[in-house]
């Protein structure tokens, strides 16, 4: 009975916590859980203050978006013309490179005993 009553207990409170916070919680104060450990000076200094999330509810601010000018867009499309045709032109340099070259025989197996 003396051994059975702590497993009952432990049950018993285990059973009332949700997700373990306040246990965790409680044994942290008490000196029972990881000990806090202050991040180093050179990580502390590359965050960015008041990076929090933002709540629930509150949409983040506005990015400002550019379009590309007509000129933009037409000289983006010369450049991926251009960058298609090279590499069509490879293609096809490596298509006859690759029908010179005969494939090497098949091994010759001797017959199973």
């Amino acid at each position: 009975m003396r051994a059975v009553a702590p497993l009952i207990a432990c049950l018993a409170v285990g059973g009332c916590v949700l997700d373990g916070a306040s246990v965790r919680d409680a044994a942290k104060s008490a000196g029972f859980g990881p000990k806090e450990v202050a991040a180093p000076d050179f990580v502390a200094q590359s965050r960015r203050q008041g990076g929090d999330f933002l709540p629930v509810g509150v949409s983040a601010p506005p990015r400002e978006i550019r379009a590309k000018s007509a000129a933009g867009v037409k000289a983006l499309e010369a450049e991926l013309d251009a960058s298609r045709q090279r590499n069509e032109a490879r293609g096809r340099d490596a298509a006859k490179v690759g029908g010179a070259v005969k494939p090497p025989a098949p091994p010759k197996v001797p017959p199973a005993e």
